[in-house]
């Protein structure tokens, strides 16, 4: 091969290279564009509604619960949609969203949208809400806490590994994953669980204008349809955003023509997490870290039976 045609090759590879990193670094600027137009970390002006949108696996969420908080005291925000999209999570992420939407509710209209699915502390966080719209189709409810934890001490038997704890007293490795579970160990954790799912069944007896015992007997952990759950008194009506607009015009005197801002607490990495990207970046966060990281705590989440 001539000298002449390796340089008119290597041209080629030097061009192709350049022609990569412009389309990239255009990419880059409309990304950014994007994200300026969208305004995130930037309050929208004028008055308004406001849409907070939950969805995938609640945890805790510092800058969400503070951004909601907030809304309690803007003179701009004049109601305020929930849109929820979630199987639940860790009861204290649920906590945390429930008791800020609970203290805007307090001075503004706030309407809970169920999507496909608003179970467990997806449902926790919703009863706050003045008003309560669900798809027929939405899966919600699932009233209750689950802790669950492995063992594998007769693998490691057949193995021949011994495993060896040293604990300051005798419940201060339960539950263990080298030991069964111990009689008192499984006492006290259930206490735990039983406590924290009164304090569930509190919430929507508080929100929800329910009797504690009519509660307790929804609240054994199964899902409801949308169609079940309005018969039970768990949510106040079928439909969506366009419902949920309509009955704050008509019931709460908020003009239908006011402009709905979506709640932004910041971040290129969240904004990417969330619309059109999320269920992408999410999948390849999953792909990339979920199998060596799992929830830590007692769970409000609803999940399909095994069985």
């Amino acid at each position: 091969m001539s000298l002449e045609t390796d340089l008119l090759l290597d041209r080629r590879r030097l061009k192709r290279r350049l022609v990569f990193w412009r389309v990239f670094s255009v990419l880059a600027l409309v990304v950014a564009a994007v994200v300026a137009i969208r305004g995130i970390g930037v309050a929208p002006v004028g008055a308004h509604i406001t849409r907070v949108t939950v969805s995938g696996i609640i945890t805790e969420d510092r800058k969400l619960a503070e951004a909601i908080d907030a809304m309690a005291d803007d003179s701009q925000v004049k109601a305020v949609i929930l849109s929820i999209d979630s199987p639940g999570g860790s009861v204290s992420g649920g906590e945390s969203l429930h008791d800020a939407i609970a203290r805007v509710a307090a001075n503004k209209p706030v309407v809970a949208v169920m999507g496909g699915l608003a179970a467990s502390a997806g449902y926790m966080i919703a009863v706050p809400s003045s008003r309560i719209f669900a798809r027929d189709s939405t899966l919600t409810g699932s009233i209750g806490v689950l802790m669950e934890t492995g063992e594998v001490s007769g693998l490691l038997g057949k193995l021949g590994i011994d495993a060896e704890t040293i604990r300051s007293g005798p419940l201060k490795d339960e539950p263990s994953l080298t030991r069964p579970l111990s009689d008192e160990g499984r006492k006290v954790l259930q206490g735990l669980v039983n406590n924290l799912y009164e304090q569930f069944v509190g919430m929507v007896v508080t929100g929800r204008h329910m009797d504690p015992a009519r509660v307790h007997a929804l609240a054994d952990g199964r899902p409801y349809t949308g169609q079940q759950a309005l018969g039970l008194g768990l949510v106040d009506a079928i439909g969506g955003e366009r419902e949920a607009k309509a009955w704050l015009a008509t019931q709460k005197g908020v003009s239908a023509g006011l402009p709905v801002e979506d709640l932004s607490t910041g971040g290129l990495a969240r904004w990417a997490m969330r619309g059109e990207f999320g269920w992408i970046m999410q999948g390849l966060w999953k792909s990339l870290v979920s199998q060596s990281v799992s929830l830590d705590g007692p769970l409000a989440l609803w999940q399909l039976s095994d069985n």
